[in-house]
């Protein structure tokens, strides 16, 4: 029993908690679209840009507060205030009168937002036993983006939505965030946090990241998995409603399946590739990624749509190898949180901003069904980078 009891296990798990409510708050406003974009009159461009700004914001904040914030040792201050401004930001969202203040609210929490990830992740990787990393990696990812973020998320909340109204929802959306802010005061130690490296290594260092060739390739990879995702997720709600004539119930059960398989993704891949090798995990994964699109547009209302979506939506389970581990594992310990924060950042402005405002314009000026076939092209061309890389496992960066 005391083996379960470990300082490693905590930061697993408040990492995981820290996550969830983090992809709750975030993915509330992809859940609850339909009610949003009918009250608020919005368009397939408008939430397009909801989602780019927030993904601009959580790019630029990604990055820089995290280089700022190791680089003056503040981890640990940086990573606490952050969690408590984006969930009063969730009640921001819920008291929009518009879009111009539903963007703006959406803003401010992708600021606050941007250095949570790649802060925790480097916690958590300080504080993980070599042969645990994938498995603790993907347990953060499963249990807080997929548990909470794609699973309980679009249950509780479009039930929330159609009993007492989509500003309600963001409402409570907002209150765990508030909890884990103050269980994170305490329980944090200052090993955890605290900056590697020494005053000689302080600024940004992008020219010297980008000379590691798993950060060269691995950024413009990381690009085409969170495109995939967010070439998808602003749309697929409001897809599956307005254009397959999903009830809402049906649309609620068939997020939920999807946020299991990410669950069940985000668990195994980075967990296999502990045994595998990051390149083998990856190459299975992204290759289910590339059918994905083309089972949500023709297998609709067959009894192999759930089934093929639930399995080819498996790519999703990528994130936490491309954007943590294989970024940390490229480069020396006092370059860690900077490599994680500079390719959320780039992977978020590329996949996470240029490709749902993309997307959601194509999709308005030429078919509802534009942002899928986005989705196809760069899970395709994400086999190419990954060809690129080197495999890192075991592998220790001087």
């Amino acid at each position: 029993m005391k083996k379960i009891f470990t300082y490693e296990n905590g930061i697993v798990s408040l990492m995981s908690l820290t996550f969830g409510v983090l992809f709750f708050d975030r993915l509330a406003l992809n859940y609850l679209v339909p009610y949003v974009a009918k009250d608020l009159t919005l368009n397939n461009l408008q939430i397009g840009l909801l989602a780019a700004g927030l993904s601009l914001a959580w790019a630029f904040s990604s990055y820089f507060t995290t280089a700022w914030s190791e680089s003056r040792n503040k981890n640990k201050i940086t990573f606490i205030i952050a969690i408590f401004i984006f969930s009063i930001c969730s009640f921001g969202s819920g008291l929009a009168i518009g879009f111009g203040t539903l963007l703006a609210a959406r803003l401010i929490m992708g600021l606050a937002e941007g250095p949570v990830i790649p802060l925790a992740q480097v916690f958590v990787e300080r504080e993980s036993t070599p042969r645990r990393l994938g498995l603790n990696v993907g347990i953060v990812q499963a249990v807080g983006g997929a548990l909470f973020g794609s699973i309980l998320a679009p249950v509780i909340l479009i039930q929330i939505a159609e009993n007492m109204g989509w500003r309600t929802a963001f409402y409570i959306a907002g209150i765990p965030g508030l909890l884990i802010g103050i269980i994170t005061v305490f329980y944090l130690r200052k090993s955890t946090t605290v900056s590697r490296g020494d005053k000689s290594h302080n600024g940004f260092n992008v020219k010297e990241l980008w000379q590691y060739n798993n950060i060269k390739w691995g950024t413009l990879l990381a690009c085409c998995v969170f495109g995939w995702w967010f070439a998808t997720i602003p749309f697929i709600t409001k897809y599956f409603t307005d254009v397959q004539g999903m009830d809402a119930g049906t649309m609620q059960k068939t997020m939920g399946l999807l946020g299991v398989a990410m669950l069940i993704s985000s668990l195994f891949f980075p967990g296999i590739s502990d045994k595998i090798g990051r390149k083998k995990a990856l190459l299975i994964a992204l290759s289910f990624g590339v059918f994905y699109p083309f089972a949500v547009y023709f297998l609709n209302g067959s009894g192999a749509h759930l089934p093929v979506m639930f399995v080819t939506y498996a790519m999703v389970g990528t994130i936490p190898l491309v954007a943590a581990i294989v970024p940390s594992e490229a480069v020396p310990n006092r370059l860690k949180a900077k490599a994680v924060g500079f390719v959320t950042a780039v992977a978020e402005i590329v996949g996470g901003v240029l490709v749902p405002a993309i997307a959601g314009g194509l999709s308005d000026a030429i078919n509802e069904s534009a942002f899928l076939w986005i989705a196809a092209a760069l899970a395709v061309l994400s086999l190419f980078f990954l060809s690129k890389l080197e495999e890192t496992k075991g592998k220790v960066v001087e």
